[in-house]
């Protein structure tokens, strides 16, 4: 057991398969399997949507309930490419020895029968090379400051987020609560003079990267993950922007609270031990982003 561990911080386990493919594969060489519940896997669905991808990577997503073996595939949508009951299957297909967590999203190269890359970072900029169709997320000129951001983000909201909800000691959840609200205290002033996080003119990947933690804050994180300084809503600038990504065209399509929200209430009973899925909160997203300083 490391330190972090003993010292009650939550370690994330490190992606295993790295693989990269370049260049613009042949239609239905690859598959991706996502949960729509997982905001690493979102990351993935938003990419593949925003650069027109949908024709030339087939989708599965999988059960929002995930038990001991990990996420299984959902009875009216079973896997198609080798009939696996759970994606933990393709991981030993891929790995015999792998023991680890399984998982989403997942790069399954269907010719050679095996994972290409279960890092969802590395995935959707992979998408980036395979597709010309849509906005350009990592525009060369800008690269170096969404790399800044991600880096803030990944560790102190995108991560910070489970390091306060599952951190088994109090100096270490309020560490992580302390890091993450100064964070979106952050974001939130960033987004007092620009209307995303690099500008006026579109979303980069750094807007993305976050949106996925933000659109699940309210419904989750507030309460389940005991997140609960402030909600998204009671920001100025952030839930305005949140609204305003929520509306770009197709976005929406991206979100499923019902996976969302019975996923992380049912499959942490460290946590939620009655697996009981609260009701609310009530949530306007499609309401106008009414973004403050003229955005």
């Amino acid at each position: 057991m490391s330190s972090e561990v003993q010292q009650g911080r939550f370690v994330r386990q490190q992606s295993r398969f790295r693989e990269w493919v370049g260049e613009r594969p042949e239609a239905g060489r690859y598959h991706l399997y996502v949960s729509l519940a997982c905001p690493w896997a979102s990351r993935a669905v938003i990419v593949r949507k925003l650069k027109g991808l949908e024709e030339l990577l087939p989708m599965t997503v999988v059960d929002p309930l995930r038990d001991e073996r990990g996420w299984r595939f959902l009875p009216d949508a079973p896997d198609p490419v080798n009939g696996f009951a759970y994606l933990q299957e393709a991981y030993v297909l891929t790995d015999p020895g792998f023991d680890d967590r399984v998982t989403v999203p997942v790069l399954f190269d269907t010719e050679a029968n095996t994972i290409v890359n279960n890092e969802s970072s590395e995935i959707i900029r992979m998408f980036y090379a395979w597709s010309d169709t849509g906005p350009d997320l990592y525009p060369a000129d800008l690269r170096t400051a969404i790399d800044e951001i991600n880096d803030r983000v990944y560790d102190t909201v995108n991560n910070g987020v489970y390091r306060a909800g599952f951190a088994t000691r109090q100096h270490a959840y309020e560490e992580a609560f302390d890091a993450l609200f100064a964070s979106l205290d952050w974001l939130d002033d960033r987004l007092a003079t620009r209307r995303f996080l690099l500008g006026d003119e579109a979303p980069t990947e750094a807007d993305w990267r976050l949106f996925v933690t933000l659109v699940r804050f309210d419904a989750v994180y507030f309460g389940h993950f005991k997140c609960n300084l402030r909600r998204i809503a009671d920001y100025a600038h952030l839930s305005g922007y949140l609204r305003d990504l929520y509306q770009q065209p197709g976005i929406a399509d991206t979100v499923d609270f019902d996976h969302i929200k019975r996923h992380y209430y049912m499959t942490h009973p460290s946590i939620n031990p009655t697996r009981i899925v609260p009701k609310g909160p009530e949530l306007d997203l499609w309401a106008p982003p009414r973004r403050s300083g003229g955005l």
